[in-house]
């Protein structure tokens, strides 16, 4: 049986502000030396999926950077499979920008069966958890499924943001609603599919064919077809899971990787989570400066007097004397200046924070209270930029209309168009 695995990788991710500005959700950088899409990634070579499909739109300049040939995941291959990247194009039939999930796939179709696969394998690029696949393909084929959807529990304060399923007993589904307001269960879609080929491509003709659809999997294939009676059978997964889809999901996901023992090993070296790796120098952390429950990726520079607690720090970070950051997350070649406070906060790539600078504050309720700085921003000396501020990418110290940012407020650049 042959499985291609296509992974939806056109995010524009809104919800996680300033670091979705410049490059699409599975690009953003994650445990200091990783892209998100890298666990999606890593879960199709150590389930034996050489053959690989990566569907992008919003902004993927960056994704396509990271991704090139496929080198560091083993999939720079031809007859084997391999991985290509595949963007919306005009042509002269009706293409055009996606519309929804299912359309990014059925603009794609011929591609997709290139080959004749048994079993087409979506998955979304922008989650975080190591999953084996062969143990899904199996129980598709042990169960006689049309269709095979990946779920798991969540607490039920956070179900909304999914499609909820109901099951029988023996996993199949009898009824599914995509992100009710009031969700009648904590059992919710993961976003993993498992198609057989022949089903996928006569449902995506059919909603094709409707004039009101979303085109997308969740809002619309799925919960027809449950209706329909085909055979859309649940297959639970109990490990760790999370949708980084928004500011808190990305930070309280860092955090989780700081506990002990953390829900994901990444020094497990029988399912390695495989990423384009910078060259950098080993980390150099001074006498005298303090590193407390924290990731600390090659190419960081700690100087005296420095004090790291709960935080991950991406390649390149420089703290400077006296710094502190605490619960934070701090993106490639960013500096922090001497005797500056960071806390509970996601600094972006090359930033810089002023000397004497506070930026947020620690709070037990993280809702509307991470702190974020974009790309390439400067946050000047000496000032306060409270809990749940933003701060936009390319930011100067002309931009800023005093020397507080208050709770809430976002700061833009004047010097250049931008939109968040």
């Amino acid at each position: 049986m042959k499985t291609r695995a296509v992974i939806l990788a056109g995010g524009e991710g809104s919800r996680l502000g300033v670091l979705t500005a410049k490059r699409t959700k599975p690009a953003v950088p994650f445990a200091g030396k990783y892209r998100i899409i890298d666990f999606t990634l890593s879960n199709c070579v150590n389930s034996g999926i050489f053959d690989v499909m990566i569907l992008a739109q919003y902004r993927p300049h960056s994704l396509i950077e990271h991704i090139g040939a496929g080198v560091p995941w083993d999939l720079d291959r031809n007859f084997t499979g391999g991985v290509s990247l595949l963007t919306p194009y005009k042509g002269r039939g009706s293409s055009d920008w996606y519309l929804g999930t299912a359309d990014a796939v059925q603009q794609n179709f011929q591609f997709i069966k290139r080959g004749c696969p048994d079993h087409v394998l979506i998955l979304s690029g922008d989650h975080i958890y190591q999953m084996n696949y062969q143990n899904m393909i199996k129980f598709h084929q042990d169960v006689g499924a049309d269709i095979t959807m990946g779920s798991i529990r969540v607490p039920i304060d956070q179900a909304s943001r999914f499609g909820i399923l109901a099951v029988d007993d023996n996993h199949r589904v009898v009824d599914f609603v995509e992100k009710p307001e009031h969700p009648p269960s904590n059992l919710v879609n993961m976003g993993v599919y498992l198609f057989d080929t022949k089903i996928l491509d006569r449902v995506l003709w059919q909603d094709s064919e409707i004039d009101d659809s979303a085109h997308d999997f969740g809002k619309n294939i799925l919960p027809r077809m449950v209706a329909e009676g085909v055979k859309v059978f649940s297959y639970p997964f109990e490990n760790y899971w999370v949708d980084v889809g928004t500011i808190e999901s990305y930070w309280q996901a860092h955090m989780d990787l700081l506990k002990t023992p953390p829900p994901i090993d990444l020094n497990d070296r029988s399912w390695i989570v495989h990423t384009r790796t910078e060259e950098r120098p080993p980390v150099w952390i001074a006498n005298g400066a303090v590193v407390i429950s924290s990731l600390v990726t090659d190419g960081c520079r700690l100087d005296k007097g420095a004090y790291v607690e709960r935080s991950v720090l991406s390649p390149g970070v420089k703290v400077k004397e006296g710094a502190i950051i605490r619960d934070s997350i701090i993106l490639t070649d960013a500096i922090i200046e001497r005797n500056a406070i960071v806390e509970q906060s996601v600094i972006e790539k090359k930033v810089i924070i002023g000397e004497g600078t506070r930026v947020g504050s620690i709070s037990e309720n993280i809702e509307d209270r991470i702190t974020m700085v974009g790309k390439s921003a400067v946050v000047p000396s000496g000032m306060i930029v409270e809990a749940g501020a933003m701060i936009g990418s390319d930011v100067h110290s002309g931009d800023y209309p005093s020397q507080t940012v208050h709770s809430n407020d976002f700061i833009q650049t004047k010097r250049l168009p931008y939109e968040l």
